[in-house]
Order: C-alpha cells, then sequence, then structure tokens
C-alpha cells in the first residue's frame, strides 16, 4: 500500500475523530493511540459544552447528551477557533434542524432551552460596556438607548421554568417573554415581561432617534390606547424602573 503524504494522513485522521464508527485511523498510526485521541477530543467538546448547557444535559440524560454531542461533531463543521464560542455553534447547529436529529428523543424545546442557556454564558463573557443612562428626570425629553448588556428575548416555550421535573409537551398559547441582563457585579438575571414592556425595548432599539415621549405614544398607538394618559403615566414608571436597572437611558 501506498505511503500516506501527511496531509492525507491529516485528513484521515480528523474523519476517524470526527466518526470513528465509519472511518478508520492512518494506517501507519498505532490503533491504541489513535483511539487515546479519539475519547480525548470527544471528552473535550462534551465537557466543554455541558459546562454551559446543564439543565438540558440532566433532562436529556448521560447517553442521549452524548449522542447529541456525537452528531454534533460528526456532522458540524464549526467557523471558529475560539473555544468559549463553540456553545453558539452548537445552538446554531441545533436550530439550523439538521437531519440526523429530525427523530429521537429531542424535546420539542430543546433548541430554546439550549438558546436559553447559552445566553448566560454569553453575557458574562461579552465584552460590551454598560449603558451610561443619564438623568432620570429627562427620559422623557431625549432619545433611548437598550443596554447592549441587557437582552429582550421571546420564546415560544416556557424555558426558564423547564427541568427534569417539568417538560411540557404542548405548546402554550402564549410566548414567554424574558429579559436577560448583567448586572454591576456580573451576575446575569432574568426576569419576565410583560407584553408591552418586550415591545418598548424593542421600539427602543427600532427607532432610536425617538425620545421616551414619542416612543410611549407610538407605543400607545400600537396598543390602541392613546389618549390615555393611566397608560403614558405606567410608562413612564416602567422606562423609569428599567433606567434604574441599567437596562434603558438617554443617548
Amino acid at each position: 500500500m501506498e505511503k500516506q503524504s501527511l496531509h492525507q494522513q491529516q485528513s484521515t485522521m480528523g474523519q476517524y475523530l470526527r466518526d470513528p464508527e465509519r472511518f478508520a485511523p492512518p494506517a501507519e498510526m498505532d490503533a491504541a493511540r489513535a483511539q487515546v485521541y479519539r475519547d480525548l477530543v470527544f471528552a473535550n467538546l462534551s465537557s466543554l459544552l455541558s459546562g454551559t448547557f446543564p439543565v438540558l444535559v440532566k433532562i436529556l440524560g448521560n447517553e442521549h447528551w452524548r449522542s447529541l454531542v456525537r452528531i454534533f461533531l460528526r456532522d458540524y463543521r464549526a467557523r471558529t477557533p475560539k473555544f468559549g464560542e463553540i456553545a453558539e455553534e452548537f445552538v446554531g447547529f441545533l436550530a439550523a434542524g439538521p437531519q440526523a436529529l429530525s427523530d429521537g428523543p429531542w424535546p420539542p424545546f430543546m433548541v430554546e432551552l439550549a438558546h436559553y442557556e447559552w445566553v448566560e454564558m454569553a453575557l458574562q463573557q461579552s465584552d460590551a460596556e454598560p449603558l451610561v443612562g443619564g438623568d432620570a428626570a429627562l427620559l422623557l425629553d431625549r432619545p433611548l438607548g437598550v443596554s447592549p448588556l441587557a437582552w429582550p428575548l421571546a420564546y415560544a416555550w416556557p424555558v426558564q421554568q423547564v427541568g427534569p421535573d417539568y417538560q411540557p409537551g404542548v405548546l402554550p398559547a402564549q410566548p414567554t417573554l424574558l429579559l436577560v441582563r448583567r448586572a454591576e457585579d456580573w451576575s446575569v438575571r432574568f426576569s419576565e415581561l410583560s407584553p408591552l414592556a418586550w415591545r418598548l425595548l424593542l421600539r427602543i432599539r427600532e427607532f432610536p432617534e425617538l425620545t421616551g415621549h414619542e416612543q410611549l405614544q407610538g407605543l400607545a398607538v400600537e396598543a390602541g390606547m392613546v389618549g390615555d394618559s393611566g397608560f403614558l403615566v405606567g410608562g413612564l414608571a416602567l422606562l423609569r424602573q428599567m433606567h434604574g436597572e441599567g437596562v434603558v437611558g438617554g443617548v
């Protein structure tokens, strides 16, 4: 047999590490040593991901979790060399709905739960600077911004409640609206949002040129509450609360 080139050996080894059930290690390499590398690669990837998705791991159980990691290692080609970004690639892989996951013991909320768990790590590692909120008395008079460390999120499943003891199988009638933010002490905090609060945060991002008063007026139009003075009073109170938490501020 003709000896493989270095490139061919590397390619063969890569195929073996990704999918040892289908591919053999390079012929010139000791099989026992190749298996050590294979097991190390898989163990390192599984450990790296399980630290980010502990709830998903508990729900799936060890056997199914290992199967999921194996499918990811076998089928996905990551676009980043950074270990800290592999979890994001894993979420993207699940969201893409690969054919290999069309069947199996995967819960219907798996993709959203994975994203929800990833968000905590993403905010903890973010290099973004907190929003300098300015004077709370000027919230109505100045354009507003949302802190890059505060993320309004919408899920079809109640991901904040999902766990080994609660695994819904029927999609709720209403979405789950959440605010995830990194506090001054670097802890990541999750809170539920009302539909109006969630929409207000999205409006501030969509229309950064509008003042706080204009944002509340626009929200009133969307909610069919034009002319309701109580709506504007409540909206201002909400802005002040979120300003105090570092979520919004004048820009």
